[in-house]
């Protein structure tokens, strides 16, 4: 196993709008390709856009997905990739053929398909079902895993994925700046986003405080650390449909340290160098050839209902505009 240059991206997306977002992704990677990164990382439903999804209907969320991988996205990936001869991870709504809708996330290299992952936990809309298996696929010498936001919340699909083999989790996310229980929590004006320019100390308090940056380090980390993987976290900055995000797409390694972050406030890439020899020096390795599976396996298993409550899908608090 040979080192690994991986570079994670923010880029403010456009909702439904798959030309630009498309045309992004290409100026982005070919970007990422010219400073040595060998593979590009993308935030989920980066080719699609994906707060203003909650508000369509069956019909209109059929129109925006696509087939997996004959749809034009993935053509489109595909080209890209293969111009700059980098591997491309991008999410969107797909579609079977039987008109199911699923919230994907795909890798793609200049052959085509490499990989494709269905989120576990979808929630932004109520026609999305969810996935049913992890997937671990090879990547250039590495194993590799993908969950999606809220997967990642559950720490048991962490796990599981790095005992399936992950060497590399990919975790995209839409994520941070919105109302929660926990203390701190809350939507961010998107004035500050357009007034950046001018004042971006106040912006950067946003972002970086308990609504955004403070929050994801207390959990985030921990991820890697665990299951001795890398993390390679995406994220969009801007403003996705009327909500405002933060970026700080970054990427942590199997000793829970962040070896490259995002921190423009605008279109960002950041690249780290994988390692392998991380992947055994790291506590989570030996954390987990520590497990005492005999202890908890009939705990882990008992039968449980999946109950999912996302607080700012039912919130009266809306961000201001301007």
């Amino acid at each position: 196993m040979e080192n690994l240059k991986i570079a994670t991206a923010q880029f403010e997306n456009a909702s439904g709008d798959k030309a630009y977002n498309l045309r992004v992704i290409e100026t982005l990677s070919a970007r990422a390709a010219q400073q040595g990164a060998q593979v590009i990382a993308f935030h989920e439903c980066s080719i699609t856009g994906y707060t203003f999804a909650r508000h369509l209907s069956r019909e209109q969320l059929l129109n925006i997905a696509e087939y997996i991988p004959e749809g034009d996205s993935i053509q489109a990936l595909t080209q890209i990739a293969r111009a700059n001869d980098i591997v491309i991870l991008a999410g969107l709504f797909e579609k079977d053929q039987q008109e199911q809708l699923f919230k994907a996330y795909v890798c793609v290299d200049k052959n085509g398909l490499v990989a494709k992952y269905r989120k576990l936990h979808p929630f932004i809309n109520p026609h999305l079902l969810p996935g049913n298996e992890y997937v671990v696929f090879d990547l250039l010498g590495w194993k590799c895993g993908i969950l999606i936001c809220y997967d990642n919340n559950v720490v048991e699909n962490v796990r599981a994925t790095a005992l399936l083999g992950a060497d590399i989790i990919f975790m995209p996310h839409v994520t941070m700046l919105t109302p929660s229980t926990r203390p701190g929590a809350g939507f961010a004006d998107p004035a500050l986003w357009y007034n950046r320019h001018n004042d971006p100390t106040s912006l950067r308090l946003e972002f970086d405080g308990m609504k955004g940056r403070a929050w994801l380090m207390k959990w985030l980390p921990a991820r890697a650390y665990d299951n001795g993987i890398y993390a390679v976290f995406a994220n969009p900055i801007g403003m996705d449909d009327d909500q405002l995000k933060n970026g700080c797409s970054m990427i942590i390694d199997p000793f829970g340290d962040v070896i490259a972050e995002c921190r423009e406030l605008d279109n960002d890439i950041a690249i780290a160098t994988c390692t392998p020899d991380k992947l055994q020096k790291a506590g989570g390795y030996r954390y987990r050839k520590a497990r005492r599976p005999d202890l908890y396996r009939d705990i882990i298993s008992q039968e449980h209902t999946s109950e999912q409550k996302v607080v700012w899908l039912n919130t009266d608090e809306t961000p201001t505009q301007s």
